[in-house]
């Protein structure tokens, strides 16, 4: 590839990354399975700590569990607003309309449960230490969420807090820890994308010759 294909390759990536906009408001249009198995090839494709890839991703599709998580995500949300989240965090929020209702967490097709490995677990249930757990696994969930973007659908990065219930839904082992859930489908129609501007390259990036 010449000099001149590679910006043209990486201008066109960043020109397409940065029609990504987060939704809140999803159609329940199905997703064929295949399309998220091949974006989380995607994902799993990133680079790790010591290359022990600690992340395991659990996608939900339709189902009685969707609304189990919908309610324990809410119980937590409103504990959230209601009590435990500051006045300057809730005056953060205030411009993009969150509140404790997540009715996108039974309307998308799919949700995609994020964890890491805090250590690993041998045959003999032994523990291994885990390298840059946290940071491997956010790598790996900005691959996905950009081969979910290049895919064509929408996407909502879900941090209930607590989330210990996505563990205890999810049937998840003693040695990992939920990182986020991801909402996955297509935006319904005419939703709300909140009017945010990202900032200059110049005031995020620096070069030192």
């Amino acid at each position: 590839m010449s000099d001149e294909a590679r910006i043209a390759a990486a201008a066109a990536f960043a020109d397409e990354m940065a029609r990504r906009r987060t939704v809140r408001e999803f159609a329940d249009t199905a997703v064929p399975r295949e399309v998220i198995e091949h974006c989380l090839r995607a994902a799993g494709s990133a680079p790790s700590g010591a290359n022990q890839q600690p992340w395991r991703f659990v996608a939900v599709g339709r189902g009685p569990l969707r609304q189990r998580i919908r309610e324990e995500a809410e119980a937590e949300e409103r504990e959230f607003y209601e009590r435990r989240a500051p006045d300057e965090w809730l005056q953060a929020l205030a411009p993009l309309g969150t509140d404790a209702d997540k009715p996108f967490l039974e309307t998308a097709p799919w949700l995609i449960g994020i964890f890491y490995e805090r250590f690993g677990l041998d045959a003999e249930g032994q523990k291994h230490k885990r390298y840059y757990p946290q940071e491997s696994v956010g790598i790996a969930t900005g691959l996905l969420v950009a081969a979910l973007h290049r895919a064509g659908l929408a996407t909502l990065t879900h941090t209930p807090s607590p989330m210990g219930f996505l563990s205890e839904l999810l049937g998840r082992p003693r040695n990992e820890m939920p990182f986020l859930l991801l909402v996955v489908g297509h935006p319904a129609e005419g939703c709300t994308v909140p009017a945010i501007e990202r900032l200059p390259l110049d005031a995020y990036a620096s070069f030192i010759d």
